[in-house]
């Protein structure tokens, strides 16, 4: 008769619970690395990568690297938008008025057309439900924040602290191109970046309108002030209505909030002021692309009358 194995605290223990377990591992571990000349580390477990696979959804992209826009409305909506795109690949036999329209698009564009498997497309966009079509946005090439200042007399340039949607950030390039500033500054860091979603929103303006990434904001703004700008930051909080900035005329940095936050801390105190847009009471504030057009109007008007 099988003996039964007995349950509960008396249960036989694992090898690694044993006393002579750890001897046993480390007199492997100098027996392997005298036969090899490896050092290895007894004791130690390999274990799988704790970062969680990618979000699923219908645009994937690297923080340095380029994007795909995937889905057949994404993509003929980012070509239709003029988005630069390096390729366009297509998965055998889809064909539909949307994927035709993404085809003749990029032909007339001169994007590459490349046909690929599904198995392929699953791999690159991470299996992201891409329907079998997918376009490629090369990686965008920031700006120093040095640059910005070369590009006009006088300088505006508009600073964003804390935006982190990309369509802010595209809506106020456009607002940059219409009223000459020289070009948006963001952080590297916790900050919307050029995206595919970024490039619709400018409607093509960020090829005309360089952005700059600044790997610490508040000293970016310390050496802006430095070479003879006036940093203006646009906050609730602020004193002075936009409209009667007087240093609106001369050398220029407009440094924008979030929508909810506002100016984070350092940011304010590093601003040599802050202003504010004058409302009604029905709302508390403006959505960040919107405030800063209306600001860089503000600023506009009062150089022209200058």
């Amino acid at each position: 008769m099988a003996k039964r194995r007995k349950k509960g605290p008396s249960h036989t223990p694992k090898a690694e619970d044993r006393h002579w377990y750890g001897k046993r591992q480390t007199a492997r571990a100098a027996k392997s690395a005298t036969r090899t000349g490896t050092p290895t580390t007894a004791g130690t477990r390999r274990t799988p990568s704790s970062s969680a696979p990618a979000e699923r959804t219908g645009r994937r992209s690297a923080p340095d690297g380029p994007e795909l826009v995937t889905g057949r409305n994404p993509v003929v909506e980012a070509l239709r938008a003029g988005i630069p795109a390096s390729a366009l690949y297509v998965m055998t036999g889809a064909s539909d008025d949307r994927v035709r329209e993404s085809i003749k698009l990029a032909t007339d564009a001169g994007v590459p057309l490349l046909e690929a498997g599904r198995a392929e497309l699953d791999r690159m966009t991470d299996r992201a439900v891409h329907q079998g079509i997918v376009l490629q946005v090369p990686e965008y090439r920031y700006a120093h924040p040095d640059d910005l200042l070369q590009r006009g007399t006088p300088e505006l340039v508009v600073a964003l602290d804390g935006v982190t949607d990309p369509r802010n950030l595209g809506a106020i390039v456009r607002s940059a191109a219409a009223f000459g500033a020289n070009g948006v500054l963001v952080p590297e860091r916790r900050a919307a970046g050029v995206t595919a979603g970024a490039w619709k929103t400018s409607a093509g303006t960020l090829a005309s309108v360089p952005v700059a990434r600044a790997t610490n904001l508040v000293r970016t703004l310390k050496a802006y002030q430095s070479a003879g700008l006036f940093v203006a930051g646009l906050d609730a909080r602020g004193a002075v209505g936009v409209g009667d900035l007087e240093a609106a005329s001369g050398p220029l940095v407009l440094v924008v909030g979030s929508e909810g936050k506002g100016l984070s801390r350092l940011v304010a105190e590093t601003c040599d002021l802050l202003i504010n847009i004058p409302m009604g009471p029905n709302a508390e504030s403006l959505n960040a692309g919107v405030a800063a057009g209306i600001a860089m109007y503000e600023i506009s008007s009062r150089r022209r009358r200058s």
